[in-house]
């Protein structure tokens, strides 16, 4: 049996809360049963948010909580070679297409049309589709535009990378923690229309970057909040587009907070290092978040 590698991957672009804690947690938990691996990766493709103190902490945060994990660590800003040379390929293979629409062009488009009684359509999470109103110019008007320096970033053209899949796309989910069950799950990447797997700056995205690294680090399984679940389809996509191997899942429930709602990295009073100063133990923590 191959080893199992499991990975905790946060972005250094706030402290962490108890959510990043469970996820943590029950990573290693879920690595040590199993006779697997850890692994931590920086997901720092932002490179204005991410900033190296905000790194540090978290290290020392899941240090504190009782996290070993392999060395060394992942940062996704030292590998953009990696990404580009995946998005040159999308690009030679005319699955992308450079989309200058500001986020303003959109918004008065989507209200436009809903003022005139069109329902718009929206992803998973309720934001409005795409337009997609670029995949109609001209290479030559895309190069002028390029030329001049006018903002964009790399859209998948989904329809046209649905159409070149091999096979009906689904993934592994892993049912409970013991890893003793699983089903398959219909991905529908269509969903979420014409994501970002690009910037003009920075040459991939969290969709293409994450699909890179699971598979250059041989991750088996992916144990992330159910937020993601959804997105997972777009994964599958570009894992068949660019012949990767894809990992099972275990989709975890979201820690809340008072208000209901998933906890983000402003809600002060879940802070690590808050919690931290105010005298909790890591074993507080353990049994804050249910484990």
């Amino acid at each position: 049996m191959d080893l199992l590698t499991f990975r905790f991957a946060p972005s250094p672009n706030g402290e962490l809360h108890l959510g990043h804690a469970y996820s943590a947690l029950l990573n290693q938990d879920m690595a040590r049963a199993n006779g697997g691996r850890l692994l931590l990766r920086i997901e720092d493709i932002d490179t204005l948010r991410c900033t190296p103190e905000f790194e540090a902490g978290i290290c020392r945060d899941l240090e504190w909580l009782g996290l070993e994990w392999e060395k060394p660590v992942r940062r996704q800003s030292e590998h953009f070679d990696t990404y580009r040379a995946a998005l040159d390929r999308l690009i030679a293979e005319e699955l992308v297409y450079p989309a200058f629409m500001s986020r303003g062009e959109i918004r008065a488009l989507i209200a436009d049309g809903e003022r005139r009684g069109r329902d718009w359509p929206r992803d998973p999470d309720g934001v409005p589709l795409y337009p997609a109103i670029d995949k109609n110019l001209s290479s030559e008007d895309r190069k002028r535009r390029i030329g001049e320096g006018a903002p964009f970033a790399w859209r998948l053209d989904m329809a046209a990378a649905t159409a070149r899949t091999r096979q009906e796309l689904a993934w592994t989910e892993i049912i409970d923690a013991a890893l003793s069950s699983s089903r398959e799950i219909a991905a529908r990447p269509q969903d979420w229309g014409d994501v970002i797997v690009a910037r003009r700056e920075i040459p991939t995205s969290y969709h293409l970057s994450v699909v890179l690294d699971d598979a250059l680090q041989e991750v088996s399984h992916v144990v992330r909040g159910m937020d993601l679940f959804a997105a997972t389809g777009v994964q599958r996509l570009l894992q068949d587009l660019l012949g990767l191997p894809q990992p099972r899942y275990f989709h975890h429930p979201l820690i809340l907070g008072p208000d209901g709602r998933k906890l983000s990295k402003s809600f002060a009073d879940t802070g690590l290092s808050a919690l931290r100063a105010a005298g909790a133990t890591p074993s507080d923590i353990r049994r804050m978040v249910g484990l």
